[in-house]
């Protein structure tokens, strides 16, 4: 038995010492402006990062990460570290995302890139590795960005990703998988996952059309026809309108003034429309004719979708119209269970900001009461001062009245 445990402990400290963390970052003081590069790309008005916990929070401390702080501007930060591969396991990205100025439109993603990113000349062009998190532009736009670069162009999810449009702070964790598989997870909720090659462009399609198919002429994919046998009825052509027999010649009409009377046109009861002849089942009918696929010559397999040889980068590289997000907790590592229990205070974070948030609210409330009372207070004092003021110019007038 005490083997046993030992060889437990044992396996459980390889398996600890095997996860990495290969980069993290809290901005728990001032100095995260030293390790992160200002953009100084021409021809873009950057915004300014400040580290702040923001106006309601849960502990004003620990909640603190880099908010977006002037509006219509661009936004382009980066930080270097140490370089590392996703080869042969996992690669888990992660973020929060505190969206406290009820964004109309802006993004909130992160680019990864390798080691050769120029970070003083990051702008929306620079090549990167990975593009992740939310984006909002209006409410046509809130998703959650998962792109790829492969082989120099960048892959779009094919999914809807519905990204959360709240003020409170999220957890967006991306976990990509050496098998080429992958989750997304909001609040280490999963909210999607598949396959690499099922979800992205990466590969030409398995199979194509064959190009030597083609449909046969006599090849029939009418369901119904027209039954050759029915005739239309003798009696089914009437007009559309008719006069209608009720009008009466308005007595003051003058044909030589008005030209010829003619009674109003009604819809005509006995009118059927276009007669068509009923459809019967087309006895040739043989079903929607399918185009043969072949295997496609280009097509070839990829193991290493996953893989990204070089991840050495990370940057914030946005646009925003009204700035207010606040980023905060980033991490690198190949060990789910650790990003799982470092976005485990998710819901505790939420509460706090949300009591802060709904007693400025109820102090805005009643201040704005006070004022709107106040506001309507001194317009009864000027109503009955005007009041005074037209009966003592009244009480004036009269008497100057009486002295005449």
């Amino acid at each position: 038995m005490k083997t046993v445990s030992k060889f437990l402990v044992l396996f459980g400290a390889v398996a600890l010492v095997s996860c990495e963390v290969f980069f993290e970052e809290k901005f728990l003081d001032d100095s995260w402006e030293k390790n992160w590069v200002q953009s100084k790309h021409p021809g873009k008005e950057f915004g300014v990062f400040k580290r702040t916990a923001g106006k309601f929070y849960n502990d004003e401390e620990a909640d603190a990460g880099i908010q977006t702080s002037q509006d219509a501007r661009f936004y382009g930060v980066s930080t270097k570290f140490t370089p590392f591969t996703n080869k042969d396991k996992p690669l888990v990205i992660q973020f929060s995302v505190k969206h406290e100025q009820n964004v109309d439109c802006a993004g909130a993603y992160l680019k990864v890139f390798d080691c050769s990113l120029d970070q003083k000349d990051l702008h929306g062009e620079s090549p990167y590795l990975i593009m992740f998190g939310p984006d909002i532009c209006g409410p046509g736009t809130k998703k959650v960005h998962v792109i790829f670069s492969y082989k120099g162009k960048n892959h779009l999810i094919k999914k809807e990703v519905r990204c959360k449009d709240d003020v409170f702070t999220h957890f967006y964790t991306l976990i990509v998988q050496p098998d080429n598989t992958y989750e997304v997870l909001i609040d280490n909720e999963k909210v999607e996952s598949g396959s690499l090659e099922d979800d992205w462009d990466f590969l030409p399609p398995k199979t194509i059309k064959d190009p030597e198919a083609k449909k046969p002429e006599d090849w029939d994919e009418r369901p119904t026809i027209a039954d050759p046998d029915d005739t239309k009825p003798e009696d089914w052509d009437k007009p559309e309108h008719i006069p209608d027999p009720d009008a009466t010649k308005p007595e003051d009409w003058d044909d030589e003034l008005d030209g010829e009377w003619e009674p109003p046109q009604i819809d005509n009861p006995e009118y059927k429309g276009e007669w068509k002849p009923k459809q019967i089942d087309n006895p040739a009918y043989k079903g929607a004719w399918k185009h043969p696929e072949i295997d496609n010559p280009e097509y070839a397999a990829d193991e290493n979708l996953y893989l990204r040889e070089e991840i050495c980068t990370v940057g914030l590289d946005l646009w925003q119209v009204k700035s207010g997000t606040i980023f905060d907790n980033l991490l690198f590592t190949d060990d789910a269970a650790y990003a799982k229990e470092a976005a485990a205070g998710f819901k505790a974070t939420q509460d706090g900001e949300k009591k802060m948030k709904d007693a400025q609210d109820e102090e805005e409330r009643k201040k704005a009461e006070a004022e709107a009372k106040t506001e309507e207070k001194d317009e009864d004092n000027e109503d009955l001062d005007d009041e005074i003021e037209d009966k003592a110019e009244g009480e004036a007038e009269a008497a100057d009245h009486d002295e005449l």
